[in-house]
């Protein structure tokens, strides 16, 4: 029997498994598909405290994890797929087959990235259709791609694939960006960077290996329609709670 369980492994997981280890509970932490969360595939982290010239999100990560596990918080890469609460604790299905039991369950599994649900996308995913810059940028330099959403994580995304992209297309259904100010005037100030504002994309457009070769764009306002050339497109659309 566990005293605590932890699922997830990103900022609010590791904060929990830190408090807990502290506390000399033990904690399990079920790190699952996606160990250290979002922050493990962000870069520059500027908004965290403690840090007046920001730190890297998977460095950040790493640092909590082993702050964590020296405290006595224990890892698996198990995923939770499951739980049957009882009268006085919780049995917690691991990999749909394991049961574990514990007294105590912190459920911080996060979000995974939205798409947009487009006809055939999922074939796309890995072929030209990600939603991670940091993961998948450095396969596409001194070519053309696409970044879809006006947050801050479509700014960030569109600033870290300057460092490869001939150009990035920034493209976003409305007349301007909702990120914060700091990250849309960088993102406005770049030359590499080209926004396409009042935009959607409507069909995703392989080449002859079943690759991302363009997308096609319709303006929500004109409704005009075109063809625009990317080898890749990056979507940070938000996301959909993994609970």
């Amino acid at each position: 029997m566990e005293k605590v369980i932890i699922v997830g492994s990103g900022c609010a997981g590791l904060t929990a498994a830190i408090y807990a280890a502290r506390a000399n509970l033990r904690p399990l932490v079920l790190e699952g598909a996606q160990p250290g969360g979002q922050l493990s595939t962000t870069t520059l982290v500027e908004n965290f405290p403690g840090f007046t010239d920001g730190i890297d999100g998977p460095q950040l990560i790493l640092n909590m994890h082993a702050q964590a596990e020296k405290f006595g918080a224990r890892f698996s890469y198990a995923e939770a797929t499951g739980f049957e609460p009882l009268n006085s604790h919780i049995r917690l299905q691991v990999d749909d087959k394991e049961w574990l039991e514990t007294e105590s369950l912190i459920i911080a599994s996060g979000a995974s990235a939205r798409y947009l649900g487009l006809e055939n996308e999922e074939k796309f995913i890995g072929h030209g259709l990600t939603s991670c810059a940091t993961c998948d940028g450095a396969f596409y330099r001194n070519v053309p791609v696409a970044v879809v959403g006006g947050g801050d994580s479509a700014a960030e995304e569109s600033l870290f694939l300057t460092r490869f992209a001939s150009k990035v297309y920034l493209i976003h259904r409305r007349d301007k960006l909702r990120a914060s100010k700091i990250m849309a005037d960088r993102v406005l100030a770049h030359p590499k960077i080209e926004p396409i504002w009042n935009t959607v994309i409507t069909r995703y457009i392989p080449n002859e290996r079943g690759e991302m070769r363009a997308i096609d764009l319709r303006n929500v306002i004109t409704h005009e329609e075109r063809e625009l050339p990317v080898a890749c497109v990056f979507v940070a659309i938000g996301h959909d709670p993994n609970a």
